[in-house]
């Protein structure tokens, strides 16, 4: 059974709109409105890249801006942002290659050709293969952002450094002449480096640790 696969009858403008759309304000709803004032952008071929952005997964069914819409706009992961909607509009490519994304402009045309149905010469097959292309020109489909919030912990003093002066406990130094020993007072300081964290269980396991075995001993 043939599929359909998402295309845009305007690649340019559509990739012209993508563009704008980092730089400009996010809107509370994606519109013909936002496209014509704020991005600048007039014309049925700009207003129709508002259902496909919607099928991009960028704009919610009610024109709201996804949280991808929000990725997309941040450069650190906008190429990103691209990859996960592209796997997801050409999912059944994908079914049929899993490195879709790499392959050759015939063998991806013959992947649309077998998936649809249509002929390869069709417009429309020809702006299925022309969208397929623009979009993976601007996606990354290899880099993961690990994201890591940072944290300072709280009241730990300066460079996250706890500094403690601890008494050793006494010994006698004896004489091999059985003379009375002589008792020594030691002391040593210990700098931990802690790390930054706001879990007490944390701090709590170091010092149990460092009672167990440095104090003790």
């Amino acid at each position: 059974m043939a599929d359909n696969l998402p295309y845009s009858t305007s690649v340019g403008v559509l990739e012209k709109v993508l563009e704008k759309i980092k730089t400009a304000s996010v809107p509370e709803r994606v519109t013909q409105n936002f496209l014509n004032t704020k991005l600048g952008l007039k014309g049925g071929s700009a207003n129709a890249s508002i259902p496909f952005m919607k099928k991009m997964g960028f704009v919610a069914s009610d024109g709201s801006p996804t949280e991808l819409y929000s990725e997309f706009r941040n450069p650190k992961k906008s190429r990103i942002a691209v990859g996960k909607a592209f796997k997801d509009l050409y999912a059944r490519l994908y079914e049929m290659n899993e490195y879709v994304h790499d392959a050759s402009d015939d063998e991806v045309l013959g992947l649309i050709v077998q998936c649809t149905g249509g002929e390869k010469d069709s417009r429309v097959t020809q702006q299925t293969l022309s969208t397929f292309n623009m979009l993976r020109k601007i996606a990354d489909f290899d880099t993961e952002i690990a994201e890591v919030e940072e944290v300072e912990p709280e009241n730990m003093g300066e460079n996250n450094k706890f500094n403690q002066s601890l008494p050793l406990p006494h010994f006698n130094q004896g004489s091999s002449h059985g003379s009375q020993g002589k008792s020594i007072n030691l002391a040593y300081t210990i700098n931990l480096n802690l790390p930054a964290t706001k879990d007490i269980e944390v701090f709590n396991a170091i010092f149990k640790s460092l009672k167990q075995h440095i104090l003790d001993d």
